[in-house]
């Protein structure tokens, strides 16, 4: 990456708040990927991994993984998610070689009241060929956002990535991990040491690369969720059990591969409210690049006989967006097939994020579940560019609300536009292209 697109993202990060809105990617003021997400005490907490692009002067390769650091995040609605900080970094954690940034993809569980940090890297100990191994050490807390305390040694007898804690009704936590294959043992109560010898999961795929497990229960049925690489990058698949040890069958693709090719995936299911979610990442912040990924949130739903409806990924994500907020339509939930498309912003700064752009009259995009519940709505906020101008129509649930005419800008402009007719309460609003020209729009927002 060029030395302005890193001062460009540095400047960007440093004028982002604390608060980040929902849709999809969830996180904006950094890259994020491999998400566990647990709910705590009400709340969503967000645990995942956090790629960088590679220093420069580390002699690290600039075409993989850099990661160097644990954040976390958490939401009461998984729209507004808030950045708690950095809790583990390489250069803390004693066993921990820390010119590696090889901290991948992490868990966290809570158990007697606090919280263990389960996290891969790098051992600074070398075998006889030379080569670091991964160890899997655990961080303990009072409190999910923290502070975590890293414990001096990596778990004994376990070697690799991608760590899972899973707590079953009787109170039995295990451990399942990664490397080359899917591996299970139990923990003891300390939740720092294994109460079993490791065992190979059964039942999986006997090709292709399998790595990033999460296992969860559901009425009675035990689902392990895992990344394949069944052709040349990897899709969401899992196997089910009546034990949590195996074996298990294979029962179907949770996501297929990544539309936009991005090589990984890694998952995390939860139960939130009444709904399930699937959290996961792609490249949307860094489309050149796979290796800096971004996190994602779709609704997840089951059939009557408890297998997976697989999930297609969105845009519009998940959870609700005030009217009253900038509401970024080009995370839409629908649009026409002619006329209309999304852009980036800016492609020295893809995390300025995306414009709609309509290209022809009677163009429309739909972007769903806006809280207009602060009601008596009289004005609308838009974000545009257009050289010549046009009108713009506004639907609220299919029904016309009304019309608005936009001066002509060649540049981007924020104007302000009386409006009327707009009813309260969540509403899925639709903007329609109803001029002659085209125009690019950034946002809206209604007051």
């Amino acid at each position: 990456m060029m030395n302005t697109s890193r001062n460009k993202l540095l400047i960007f990060f440093i004028a982002l708040s604390l608060w980040m809105k929902g849709q999809n990617p969830i996180i904006h003021n950094q890259f994020t990927a491999d998400p566990t997400a647990r709910v705590f005490n009400g709340k969503v907490y967000l645990f995942p991994s956090h790629d960088i692009p590679s220093p420069e002067g580390k002699n690290l390769r600039n075409d993989w993984f850099c990661m160097a650091d644990y954040y976390v995040f958490s939401s009461e609605n998984l729209t507004d998610w808030t950045d708690h900080g950095v809790i583990v970094s390489q250069s803390g954690v004693q066993w921990v070689d820390s010119t590696s940034y090889s901290m991948w993809a992490p868990d966290c569980v809570e158990r007697g009241g606090k919280y263990y940090f389960y996290f891969p890297a790098n051992t600074k100990q070398v075998d006889s060929n030379g080569r670091r191994g991964f160890g899997i050490g655990v961080a303990i807390a009072d409190r999910p956002e923290g502070p975590y305390v890293p414990q001096n040694e990596p778990i004994n007898g376990v070697l690799g990535i991608d760590p899972n804690v899973f707590i079953d009704k009787d109170g039995q936590a295990y451990l399942i991990w990664a490397m080359g294959r899917i591996s299970i043992a139990k923990l003891k109560d300390n939740m720092l040491e294994l109460a079993s010898e490791p065992q190979e999961m059964k039942g999986l795929p006997s090709t292709g690369l399998k790595e990033g497990p999460f296992l969860f229960e559901r009425n009675g049925i035990y689902y392990l969720t895992y990344p394949h690489v069944d052709k040349t990058i990897e899709r969401l698949e899992y196997a089910i059990s009546d034990n949590p040890l195996g074996p298990f069958k294979f029962a179907g693709v949770i996501m297929d591969e990544a539309p936009n090719g991005c090589w990984t995936n890694h998952q995390s299911i939860v139960n939130f409210k009444g709904q399930w979610y699937l959290f996961y990442h792609q490249n949307d912040w860094s489309p050149k690049f796979d290796k800096n990924r971004s996190v994602r949130i779709d609704s997840l739903f089951f059939n009557a006989d408890g297998t997976i409806q697989k999930v297609r990924p969105t845009f519009r994500g998940v959870g609700l967006t005030k009217a009253t907020d900038k509401i970024q339509l080009d995370r839409y939930s629908r649009i026409s097939s002619r006329g209309a498309s999304i852009a980036y912003n800016d492609t020295l700064n893809y995390f300025d994020g995306w414009k709609t752009v309509f290209t022809e009259k009677n163009a429309w995009i739909e972007y769903n579940g806006v809280d207009f519940s602060d009601g008596n709505i009289k004005w609308m906020e838009i974000k545009y560019l257009s050289s010549k101008g046009t009108d713009i129509a506004i639907s609220q649930n299919g029904k016309m609300a009304g019309k608005i005419k936009i001066p002509a800008s060649s540049q981007w402009t924020t104007a302000r536009i009386k409006v009327s007719g707009m009813e309260s309460g969540v509403q899925n609003l639709l903007l329609t292209n109803a001029g002659n020209h085209p125009v690019e729009i950034d946002w809206v927002s209604f007051n």
